[in-house]
């Protein structure tokens, strides 16, 4: 048991820290109405779990593998770069949203607003392990794709349709396409 009491006692110090920089990171980073509204679509949790063990765990073989041999520090290294790329995609990527817009962040790329009435449809694709990918296709000839496994994707989508029907005049009585329970919120787009 005093062995893993210090593994133990790391992985709290680690976790704290990815804490402690999620929440820093929102205070500095985040300033836009879209953020302060509380509402979001975001990559689930487990995308910043996997990502700290798998980074500890890289972190491990590294250490082992400066007295083992060179493959335990090529794999450590694998696998410490897979843990951070899965921390930062779950630190970067969001959609943050109020009545009026919505606000698309990504890693390494500029943040986009859209107000609803940018919304022109919607394609469905269906991805393995049968979650859906709803793709909103905007006037400016972009796409803002959220997957039904993200945190908060059905409330934004209602938002974004009650959002829409009041930005374009549109009374959602008379909105033929939009049946929720079949993942449809807009007009479905045609392949071009």
């Amino acid at each position: 048991m005093a062995q893993f009491l210090p593994i133990l006692i790391i992985a709290a110090i680690i976790f704290g820290i990815c804490y402690l920089v999620d929440k820093a990171f929102a205070k500095l980073f985040r300033s836009k109405a879209q953020h302060r509204s509380g509402r979001a679509v975001r990559a689930n949790k487990r995308y910043g779990i996997f990502g700290v063990i798998l980074t500890v765990l890289g972190i491990m073989a590294i250490c082992v593998g400066i007295t083992d041999g060179p493959v335990l520090i090529w794999g450590g290294i694998f696998v410490v770069l897979m843990g951070i790329c899965l921390a930062v995609y779950y630190l970067s990527f969001g959609i943050f949203y109020d009545g009026e817009s919505l606000l698309y962040c990504r890693f390494g790329k500029k943040d986009l607003t859209y107000y609803y009435k940018d919304i022109v449809g919607q394609k469905l694709y269906l991805i393995q392990g049968g979650n859906i990918v709803v793709e909103l296709h905007m006037k400016d000839g972009s796409a803002v794709s959220v997957q039904s496994a993200f945190d908060g994707v059905y409330p934004f989508l209602d938002t974004a349709f009650a959002g829409w029907c009041l930005q374009t005049g549109r009374d959602p009585q008379s909105c033929n396409f939009h049946d929720p329970s079949q993942s449809l919120w807009f007009p479905t787009v045609e392949e071009t």
